[in-house]
């Protein structure tokens, strides 16, 4: 099997974004993927691999896990024990805060912590390290991998940063109560049902099958080396897709060289469409792409804009290429297909859900520079994608609304919070997704008044002038304190330009006057 028809079998296995599969493909290539699921976890030897690996497994497939990468020295899958410890496939770590919905970066400060037992010294050292101890090692005299995982149970995230793992706690405190082995059962278990999961799709699996639906529809397969491959999505780690359908005429890696992601809420009000259209189009008319995810709402009307302004835009979808969801968006992917691209990391006919969705959303977090919110409640799903943005190191910029309106709250919270940077258009937009001290937005300046051009003395005649009874010049320049011969000239200067005229009683301001003088 090649590479490519393994990676479209792969996307008929695992669910986007799952960072188990990721992993294995990561760690031993696609095509040796899918010969180990066909063979089996007993006998490929998947279940010691998974339990003797640490860290945690993300609970929702898809989201951003912590590094992984095979025990130094010891088996992998279908391995000989000899892969040294690498650097990791791991993707920047991110996860939701429970407290409002937006995902935020992974650090010590936010792992739960375990307390020690009382009256025993803390493991592994108080300092966060381990010292000189040297690595524990499994009965196979395997090093036992010290890094975060997306392979592991909850234990291994006890302690970030100290040196602690999950096959630490395991040895610990399982010595004399087979703890450490019940552990490793229950991982092995699961990790059953995963490959049981992946064998029971793999029947039905048909990459000739979903080559030849591509090419009926026009659309073409891109994978990891190929010259159209978007490199940005490498930041994805473990949750890097397979491989992408993609339809249109636009080249995929070029659209998003210079790219903003346009997210909000799909009830959008009048004000946020209009505003998401204005930003698309003022963006596009810049040579700036537009990545959007084609749903209702901003993400249409972001589309809209970016096609008004003859740039490219990138719909990234959460169904397969050939459903293109929602169907009364048709026209609108026509126009896209023409001007613009398609993208989806499922396969041929596969129809749109919740969790699809919310994976789908760290791909236009990732394939873009930035991603602005426009209009987005507390509990928007567009705070999903602010959350891949923040995990993925990118800019994130909120456009503020109606402090009335429920419809904005999320945007005010990311703004109020320090999470997003406040922008009201395109110039603030590209000055900070881009090139430091050339993308620069003009400083914003009010209305020039006629008054404005006046020199300072005639202003300042101008200001004490009355506008029902007339004064002499002695009057004008006591009041605006200039010398009366200046007085005398600024009043004929005024008087040509229509600003004051003569009365029988001297001099007073034009009722008639230009607007703002």
């Amino acid at each position: 099997m090649s590479d490519r028809l393994a990676r479209l079998t792969l996307m008929r296995l695992a669910e986007p974004g799952d960072a188990v599969m990721g992993a294995l493909v990561a760690l031993r290539g696609p095509e040796a993927a899918v010969a180990l699921v066909r063979q089996g976890a007993a006998d490929a030897g998947l279940t010691r691999w998974f339990a003797a690996t640490q860290g945690r497994l993300a609970g929702n497939p898809g989201s951003p896990v912590g590094d992984f990468g095979p025990p130094a020295g010891g088996p992998g899958p279908g391995g000989t024990g000899s892969e040294p410890l690498g650097e990791g496939f791991g993707s920047p770590g991110g996860r939701l805060s429970p407290r409002d919905g937006v995902r935020g970066p992974r650090d010590g400060s936010q792992e739960p912590r375990d307390p020690e037992p009382k009256g025993q010294e803390p493991r592994d050292g108080a300092s966060g390290s381990s010292g000189d101890r040297p690595l524990p090692r499994d009965g196979s005299g395997a090093v036992r991998h010290k890094r975060s995982s997306v392979l592991g149970g909850r234990s291994g995230s006890g302690r970030s940063g100290s040196g602690r793992s999950g096959a630490d706690d395991g040895a610990g405190d399982g010595a004399g109560d087979g703890s450490g082995a019940a552990r490793d059962g229950r991982l092995g278990a699961r990790l059953d049902r995963m490959v049981a999961s992946w064998a029971a799709r793999l029947k039905t699996a048909d990459p000739e099958r979903d080559l030849a639906e591509g090419e009926r529809i026009g659309a073409r397969l891109v994978v990891p080396g190929d010259p159209e491959w978007p490199t940005q999505l490498d930041d994805l780690g473990d949750s890097r897709p397979h491989a992408l359908w993609l339809h249109g005429d636009a080249d995929l890696r070029f659209s998003c060289l210079r790219s903003i992601a346009i997210v909000g809420s799909r009830a959008a009000t009048p004000y946020g469409a209009h505003v998401a259209a204005e930003l698309g189009a003022g963006l596009s008319e810049r040579g700036w792409g537009v990545v959007s995810g084609g749903a209702y709402g901003i993400d249409g009307a972001a589309h809209r804009g970016a096609l008004a302004g003859e740039g490219p835009t990138v719909a990234v979808l959460a169904c397969g290429a050939d459903v293109a969801y929602p169907s009364a968006h048709q026209q609108l992917f026509a126009a896209i297909r023409a001007r613009g691209v398609l993208v989806s990391e499922c396969p041929m006919g596969a129809h749109p859900t919740r969790p699809r969705f919310l994976v789908r959303n760290r791909l236009i977090a990732a394939l873009s520079r930035g991603t602005v919110v426009v209009e987005a409640a507390v509990r928007s799903g567009a705070l999903n994608t602010a959350g891949h943005a923040i995990a993925l190191n990118r800019h994130l910029a909120a456009m503020p609304g109606p402090v009335t309106s429920e419809f904005s709250a999320g945007c005010h919270r990311l703004i109020r919070q320090g999470r997003a940077i406040c922008v009201t258009g395109p110039e603030e937009v590209i000055e900070l997704a881009g090139s430091m001290g050339t993308d620069l937005a003009p400083e914003p300046r009010g209305p020039v008044l006629p008054r404005d051009r006046l020199d300072p003395e005639s202003r300042k005649v101008v200001e004490v002038m009355p506008t029902r009874i007339g004064v002499g010049p002695a009057t004008i320049a006591v009041a605006a304190g200039v010398d009366l011969e200046t007085v005398l000239a600024c009043l004929g200067g005024l008087a040509a330009a229509g600003y004051v005229e003569r009365v029988s009683r001297g001099w007073r301001l034009r009722p008639d006057r230009p607007p703002g003088g």
